[in-house]
């Protein structure tokens, strides 16, 4: 066993029972310390073990060993008895200069005397649950009243304590063992964005937006993907970038929203600070988007219908594995050049019904006759026109959406992708 906390012992009486007779040259030192060489002791008292430690230094005579021997031996004494190199280095110092070891330590000091008992503390706890904690002077003022008006004998040393220290004793363990004050988590207030569910009343443009990280390997962040989703007829545009940062966070959100074909009235997020900062909240000034809402705690619904994206639509395509982060150029004119008009104009989408149910609940129905793509369910709102952004027209769009059919842009969607990720693939293999 070692000796660990010599330094902090009290009087307790140790027997010295050091079992070192078989270690009389160096040679049997430096195998000992190289574990070949058993050694079993018991734990001794500070006083014997400063006289084992001036016996050997005078046994191996010290003083004329070499610089290697003289580290060889102190290595020994710190081994042997688990003081610690500081510590042996000291009491070596003190052998050379006066050839013993002796504790120089006086006396244990006297504590200061107390003058609040414990039951004092005690008395105090009681007294701040029946008040609920109030300030120093009022407990003060308490204390005082229950000793001099009302004759309660137990308060006397309370009666003339400080504010100071009243507040030392709250924070003493007595205190805190009768009665721990434990307060619920107090959130941080940024009065950015309203807090609530965004209702879009069946018009499009109240975007839902969310981040989704793209894997780490090794400890390096891989890119992330901003995923944009229209709460109305789930129009999606889908970005990359290489962090989370205002230089490439700011550009790539302001081109997915303009990508948007109609005018974007609302943006929702979660409460990640990434979305709620002042940068976002100029640049959708600038956009002139009129409602900025965040998501309500215990509330999961909120941002629920870009969360199921994430799943459905991002790690679908593009899967869970690590992709790094100098690829986001090649992976994010994928997300917006091919997957996203194949999401909005190919790829069908259901779409709720609401009813009141018997018991007046309000029920969704997703029915196979109101599945349809985002595209679609845009055109089929009414005065649908009028929402589109200026020099924007369903001519236009219908150019866009029927130019192939949807397995061709499903197939081309296949191949953008097998390109891409055989591109990552490549450059990330080790040259053989």
């Amino acid at each position: 066993m070692s000796l660990k906390g010599l330094g902090v012992w009290d009087h307790r009486e140790m027997i010295v029972m050091l079992k070192t007779q078989g270690l009389q040259r160096l040679e049997q030192i430096r195998a000992f310390l190289e574990g070949s060489q058993p050694l079993g002791f018991t734990a001794p008292a500070r006083d014997a073990v400063y006289d084992w430690i001036a016996g050997e230094l005078r046994r191996l005579q010290y003083t004329r060993l070499s610089k290697a021997d003289k580290g060889l031996v102190r290595r020994y004494l710190e081994k042997v008895t688990g003081l610690s190199r500081a510590q042996v280095s000291r009491l070596i110092k003190q052998f050379r200069d006066s050839g013993q070891i002796r504790d120089h330590r006086g006396p244990p000091a006297k504590p200061f005397a107390r003058r609040y008992t414990p039951e004092d503390v005690r008395l105090l706890g009681e007294l701040d649950a029946l008040h609920a904690t109030l300030s120093g002077p009022a407990t003060r003022k308490l204390c005082e009243r229950a000793y001099r008006l009302f004759g309660d004998t137990r308060y006397a040393r309370l009666a003339e304590i400080s504010n100071g220290h009243l507040y030392n004793l709250r924070r003493s363990r007595t205190y805190q063992r009768c009665r721990g004050a434990v307060d619920k988590t107090r959130p941080v207030k940024v009065n950015i964005g309203e807090r609530r569910k965004p209702r879009p009343e069946g018009r499009p443009g109240f975007l839902r937006v969310d981040s989704v990280h793209q894997g780490d390997l090794d400890g390096i962040k891989g890119l992330y993907h901003i995923n944009l989703v229209d709460e109305v007829t789930q129009f999606q545009f889908l970005g990359s970038l290489e962090r989370i940062a205002e230089h490439f966070l700011l550009p790539l959100l302001e081109a997915l929203i303009e990508a948007f074909p109609f005018a974007v009235l609302g943006f929702h997020a979660d409460n990640g600070s990434e979305y709620i900062n002042k940068r976002v909240a100029a640049l959708l000034e600038k956009l002139h988007i009129q409602e900025f809402t965040k998501s309500r705690a215990r509330r999961t619904n909120d941002n629920a219908l870009v969360e199921s994206k994430n799943g459905s639509v991002v790690r679908k395509h593009l899967g869970y594995a690590h992709i790094p982060r100098r690829f986001a150029t090649a992976v994010n004119a994928f997300t917006q050049g091919v997957l996203s008009p194949y999401l909005n104009f190919h790829r069908p989408c259901f779409f709720p019904t609401e009813e009141v149910d018997p018991r007046g609940r309000l029920r969704k129905r997703y029915r196979y006759e109101q599945m349809m793509t985002p595209y679609e369910k845009l055109k089929s709102l009414p005065d649908a026109h009028q929402h589109l952004k200026p020099n924007i027209t369903f001519e236009q769009l219908d150019a866009r959406a029927y130019s192939i059919s949807d397995n061709e842009a499903a197939q081309r969607l296949i191949q953008a992708r097998a390109e891409l990720f055989r591109a990552i693939n490549k450059t990330q293999k080790p040259a053989a």
